[in-house]
């Protein structure tokens, strides 16, 4: 009899233990008690692994920006932290509450990204956040410990309100979201949340009301939280105008066509005074040579070609054919796995990692109200829930 430990070797498949009688393998039966010891060496890896929580708003599609600041760094945690990630269907509904359907179905699309780049849900607990319902109650909790002020100062926030333009007609829930995101992320007890760059005053922000939090209370019961950068921090829009987004229309698309993508390399913003081959280019601000620097394998020979570049006798459509030939590399494998998945049984992947999700969130809140000192009626309920 043999314990086969799936975490990192094996299948990879995470939480799966194996118990094996097999003469060649191990001679012998060995003891209950030993059985014992070997089941709680596992636990105790299991246990110990750090955990991460990322997700995305299903607004759209993904796209290269979400590949090269979390997607990619989300397939490589899922071999070394308990992982989880949401697709924020509630968040999103804070500005598209008018058009609720629009949300509904980019959750099987964003499903449909995760599978393609090689996210396993057997590896990571991917849940809708919609259906774990402690999440706003926790939200209601932490707003006492964040002033208005102080959401209206968060760079991120400030933004993405210029982006959606609202003028004075602010939703409480668009304004509220860097409270909502500490609820998202505590409620886990992650420690680790791969974000872009453009996502760290999140983060501060979501430290000051654990810390907050911790010091009013006298608890532990949350932790802090260190966000993951990718190798990228931020990837600029083909328009050369601001980040890769979905709402601009200025990003290349995971499921993107070939046509497509030879299209949108081929607009992409440069340097508008590099009119000729022999013309000094600029690196500054030029969008391809910032997506070869996140895309190609060879940053020497990247180097060089900025060298040429700036002296000149390097034309655009020389580095914009490099750049195409090396993103229709890189999307067709995870073009093709998305056409292969079926589509109508995607939301049943969420449906386990959506239920495990609700347990620890629940856990989580009944701590913090224990902490606040309203668990009036839990102890009772949540012991007999959860034993």
């Amino acid at each position: 009899m043999y314990v086969t430990d799936c975490l990192c070797g094996g299948t990879g498949r995470r939480g799966r233990l194996k118990i094996c009688c097999s003469q060649e393998r191990a001679g012998s039966i060995p003891a209950r008690g030993t059985i014992r010891i070997l089941l709680d060496q596992y636990l105790e890896v299991v246990l110990s692994k750090t955990i991460a929580l990322t997700g995305d708003r299903p607004t759209g599609k993904l796209h290269l920006g979400h590949f090269v600041g979390s997607l990619k760094t989300r397939v490589d945690l899922q071999h070394t932290h308990d992982q989880y990630i949401m697709i924020a269907d509630t968040q999103a509904l804070t500005d598209y509450f008018e058009n609720p359907q629009l949300v509904v179905d980019n959750i099987v699309e964003v499903l449909s990204d995760y599978l393609a780049v090689g996210i396993d849900p057997e590896l990571s607990t991917i849940f809708i956040q919609s259906q774990v319902p402690a999440l706003c109650e926790l939200t209601m909790y932490y707003m006492n410990l964040v002033t208005v002020a102080r959401l209206e100062r968060n760079p991120t926030v400030k933004a993405e309100l210029a982006q959606k333009d609202f003028g004075k007609s602010i939703p409480a829930g668009f304004l509220c979201y860097p409270v909502s995101q500490t609820s998202d992320i505590t409620a886990f007890k992650a420690e680790v949340v791969p974000v872009g760059e453009d996502q760290l005053p999140m983060i501060e922000q979501a430290n000051e009301i654990v810390r907050r939090f911790n010091r009013i209370y006298n608890t532990q019961c949350l932790k802090e939280i260190t966000a993951h950068l990718g190798e990228t921090k931020r990837l600029a829009g083909i328009d050369g105008k601001a980040k890769a987004s979905k709402s601009l229309n200025n990003a290349i698309f995971l499921c993107d066509s070939p046509e497509i993508i030879k299209e949108k390399v081929f607009a992409m913003f440069t340097d508008p005074d590099h009119l000729k081959v022999s013309d000094p280019g600029k690196i500054e601000g030029n969008v391809v040579f910032q997506y070869l620097d996140a895309f190609y394998p060879d940053a020497k020979e990247i180097s060089a070609l900025k060298t040429q570049y700036q002296k000149g006798g390097l034309g655009d459509t020389v580095i914009k054919s490099l750049l195409n030939d090396v993103l229709q590399h890189l999307l067709q494998p995870i073009r093709e796995k998305r056409a292969e998945l079926k589509r109508e049984n995607l939301l049943d992947l969420c449906f386990d990692g959506t239920k495990k999700a609700k347990s620890v969130a629940e856990k989580t809140l009944y701590e913090v109200k224990s902490s606040i000192g309203i668990d009036f009626f839990e102890k009772c309920n949540f012991y007999q829930r959860n034993h």
